[in-house]
Order: C-alpha cells, then structure tokens, then sequence
C-alpha cells in the first residue's frame, strides 16, 4: 500500500484534489491530507477527513505529531502531491521558504514530489512563475500539467489543474520508480 501526503493549496481547483483522494482511497493508497489557511477557504478540512478516513492536518504545531507534523508526515510518506498547486506554494518551494506546514512538509520530505498547478492563464505565464517552475524541475520535482480549458475567472487559457485521473496515472508511475 503506496502512502502518499496529498497537499491542497487555496485555489478553486480544490474541489478536484477531492476526487483525487477518493481516487487515490479507492485504488488502496494510504492517504493523508495537508491543507493550507486558504484551501479550507475553498473546500471544508470534513471533506478531506471522510474520504481518507483520517483527520486532516492544517497547523504546524498540532499535538497529534509530538514531533511535529511536517517531520512525522515526511517520514511517513512515500509520494508527496501538491494539488493544487498555487502560484504562492512554487514560490515558497522553489525559494526553500518554509512559514506554513504546506511548505514546511515540502522541506522536510526526502521522496519524489508531483506538483499540479492551477491558476488563471496570466498568473500562469508570469516570468516569475514560469521561473520558478524551472527552478523546481531543476531540483527533481515532478510536475502534472497545467492543462489548456475554461477557468474559473471566466476565460479559457493555459493553467487548469490536471484531472484527477491524469494525476493518478502520473503518481502510478512515481510509486513504481521508486
């Protein structure tokens, strides 16, 4: 059984990483869940809890993890996935900024890291953030699209969050590569 830390950031494409941890559950995967102050903005932490049956983990100092959950969950893991992941998380990440569990679990965690992006076309294409990509990619981190389609700015453009079945099949072949 593959343990894998699904980390949902703030984005409307939150609603996906929702289909995704029920598809990882379905498919026997181990799954926890991180998310971020703005993700429960977008989809409640209840959501996450019942589909993985394990309580979902939002603070960097939480009494369930004496040592704390960015160092237990990195140990834990085998796969981490970020999904979806806002402009504001590869900024933290491709810096080594660590000031929320979010980018503190990505820190801390030694093992292959998929990172699915989703933001609004222009947000997408910015040099910082296309710069920032290449930065991640040059340190390993595995990414799953962005895909072309409607937005929910209302514009259709490059940066939709991957499906959750691509996603999978991306996190399959990380498991296997191991």
């Amino acid at each position: 059984m593959t343990k894998v830390v699904v980390v949902v950031t703030g984005g409307i494409a939150a609603y996906k990483a929702a289909a995704l941890v029920s598809l990882l559950v379905q498919n026997g995967w181990d799954v926890r869940v991180v998310m971020t102050a703005a993700a429960q903005q977008m989809v409640a932490p209840a959501t996450f809890a019942a589909l993985s049956a394990k309580p979902v983990v939002t603070e960097m100092f939480d009494p369930a993890f004496p040592l704390g959950p960015h160092i237990e969950l990195a140990r834990w893991a085998e796969l981490l996935v970020v999904a979806p992941a806002t402009a504001n998380w590869i900024a933290k990440a491709a810096h080594g900024m660590a000031d929320d569990l979010a980018s503190l679990l990505y820190v801390a965690f030694p093992g292959s890291t998929l990172v699915a992006p989703a933001m609004n076309s222009e947000m997408w294409q910015h040099v910082s953030v296309q710069r920032n990509v290449r930065q991640l990619q040059a340190d390993g981190v595995h990414f799953v699209g962005p895909e072309h389609g409607w937005q929910a700015c209302r514009t259709s453009g490059d940066g939709r969050m991957s499906e959750p079945p691509e996603i999978w099949a991306r996190l399959q072949s990380l498991s296997v590569a191991r």
